[in-house]
């Protein structure tokens, strides 16, 4: 009977094998096969979706591809790829897909259809491309969109009304010169107001600058008289919207709080709503009327000085925070609004509410478990990809000059939401108690700013490699040269001989418990030797970085770099000693005046 038995389980088990063989292998060929049409209507010569091979099983070893724990497929990002061609209607077939991000290619053709039964979707990023034809009315049926950026295109025809049902929604159609962008409530009540039609061309030559969220009718009478009183007002930078009205009204640019306000949503700037502290001011917990949480940063306090030099700060204050407004993306934090007195300058934010990668590295509560290794290449990819947007792809480009874990904020879920970018600009006029030139974190600033005060790109690539040692050691960039175990060495050498003899596990946090992939892990650490370089001209880029995080390079690149320090050190001994610091002399006279880091969850 046992033989009996036994024969029938291996045969049950075989059988249970090969269905689940055959549903992965279905499920991975239609999301592959629905990509592999896309790669067939694109142009691609820089060879972005090389690794898309049609006789792999599933996509999800595929380069810019993201599968959850089941391989279905959850994000595509193909963002500044330099691509050409049409989408395809095959992509309706991904189902799990949430984040679709094609921004800054040469994309032409039109919208599918098939988009609108994508019902996981989150986030449609298409700005900046060749995009012509209609926007489909079945985008409404995606509940849970969230995000949808069609600015810089060449869309024409309508807005679907039906989209304003859409309540979460947030939508930017600016730069789309065929397209009619007036909300779609709007369309009868401005005709009957204004027979002759000028009234109505003076709305739809402001409403391209209008983010749309899910207008009722209710609401369409406040919003004709706000985009009114802007067109009357064109010489004024912003305007404010009633506190009862912003619930359902959001517009391009950021909107002005009253003092009054902000300081009734944190009960006057009270310490039990403290967050944090740094360089540029404090933050604190807030909650506005309409309910929403929000992060309120208090910049440093301004002097009282005379009528003219206080127009010259309020119009240099007023036109960076437009500057901030203009940049979107996934993975930066958006700017909710700001405020403007005589005296005081306040920006407010969205509040994220797992804080930032430094208060889960290191502040957390015995009930917050680590951040999980995968957790940290998503913080590390994100933050990466954010940087590239803000030097290749804003106009002007934007340096942040203060990349570290603390000023990377986490949200709902776990992903890299950069905060604090163009902070610098805005603490740069002369009229401010703070004075000191150079501005960053101790441990996060290259040698080069440190001795001439000039920043570039490379700047924030050698602050982003520190963060990446934070992620990687659980410790900030004050505690690395604690870490090294041999006094004759600073920091970064002594990294580079536990690669030579592969003892990396004496550098990762012990919080990870060794749940990492070895491999992986050394990889980031290569990649961060690469960011933290003396010379400016030997980092990469953020956009080599991106890709190199992608699986793309990182091998040659660091191949190339070792060969060249090995080299160095037959014939070099290095004199500087453990007590020097990392990764400058803590006693220089040039960090005298340079904030050290104090910024917590917000």
């Amino acid at each position: 009977m046992e033989p009996v038995i036994s024969s029938f389980m291996r045969l049950f088990l075989l059988s249970a094998f090969l269905v689940v063989c055959l549903v992965i292998k279905v499920s991975g060929n239609i999301e592959g096969d629905a990509l592999n049409a896309l790669k067939n209507s694109m142009s691609d010569p820089t060879n972005v979706l090389q690794s898309w091979d049609a006789t792999i099983v599933t996509p999800c070893t595929w380069s810019r591809v993201t599968c959850n724990s089941e391989n279905g497929v959850i994000r595509v990002d193909l963002g500044n790829a330099n691509l050409s061609g049409e989408l395809v209607p095959q992509l309706g077939q991904l189902q799990n897909l949430q984040y679709l991000e094609l921004y800054s290619n040469n994309i032409t053709g039109k919208i599918p259809d098939e988009i609108g039964n994508l019902t996981n979707l989150v986030g449609l990023d298409l700005y900046f491309n060749k995009i012509t034809g209609s926007i489909p009315d079945n985008l409404a049926n995606l509940k849970k969109l969230r995000f949808l950026r069609l600015n810089n295109n060449n869309l024409s025809g309508k807005i679907p009304m039906r989209l304003t049902t859409v309540t979460t929604l947030q939508m930017l159609f600016k730069g789309n010169p065929l397209l009619n962008q007036a909300p779609p409530t709007l369309s009868t009540p401005t005709r009957q107001q204004n027979p002759s039609g000028n009234g109505n061309r003076a709305i739809e030559a402001i409403a391209g600058e209008i983010i749309v969220v899910g207008v009722p009718l209710l609401f369409v009478a406040p919003l004709i008289a706000i985009i009114y009183a802007k067109r009357r007002k064109l010489q004024e930078f912003f305007f404010d919207v009633a506190a009862e009205e912003d619930r359902e009204v959001h517009l391009a640019q950021p909107r002005r709080f009253s003092l009054q306000e902000l300081q009734f949503a944190t009960d006057n700037f009270n310490n039990k709503n403290f967050l944090g502290e740094g360089a540029s001011g404090k933050v604190y917990k807030g909650r506005l009327i309409s309910s929403e949480l929000v992060a309120v940063k208090r910049l440093v306090a301004v002097k009282r000085i005379n009528e003219e030099l206080t127009q010259g700060w309020q119009m240099h204050f007023l036109t960076e925070v437009e500057m901030i407004s203009v940049a979107v993306h996934r993975n930066l934090l958006r700017l909710r609004g700001f405020c403007i007195t005589p005296t005081e300058r306040i920006l407010v934010y969205p509040y994220m509410v797992n804080g930032s990668v430094a208060s889960n590295l290191r502040d957390r509560s015995e009930s917050q478990p680590p951040l999980d290794w995968h957790k940290r290449k998503r913080i590390a990819l994100g933050a990466a990809r954010v940087l590239d947007y803000l030097h290749d792809h804003c106009d002007p480009k934007v340096i942040h000059r203060d990349v570290k874990a603390a000023n990377i904020l986490l949200d709902e879920e776990f992903d890299a939401v950069v905060g604090d970018f163009g902070l610098a600009k805005l603490m740069s006029y002369e009229d401010t108690d703070v004075t000191s030139l150079v501005r960053g974190t101790i441990g996060h600033i290259p040698p080069e700013y440190l001795s001439t005060g000039k920043t570039s790109e490379k700047t924030d690539t050698y602050g982003y490699g520190v963060m990446l040692f934070e992620l990687i050691t659980g410790q900030g960039a004050s505690g690395l040269a604690r870490l090294a175990d041999d006094d004759d060495l600073m920091f970064l050498d002594w990294v580079k001989l536990l690669i030579k003899e592969k003892r990396i596990k004496e550098l990762v946090d012990a919080d990870l418990n060794e749940n990492y992939d070895e491999r992986e892990v050394e990889d980031v650490i290569q990649l961060a030797l690469l960011c933290t370089q003396g010379s400016p001209w030997e980092r990469p880029k953020m956009s080599e970085v991106v890709r190199m995080l992608e699986g793309d390079g990182l091998a040659e690149k660091w191949d190339q770099w070792w060969h060249r320090e090995h080299m160095i050190q037959q014939n070099f001994t290095p004199t500087c000693l453990k007590a020097t610091s990392w990764p400058f002399p803590l006693d220089s006279p040039l960090t005298s005046d340079i904030q050290s880091d104090l910024s917590g969850p917000r």
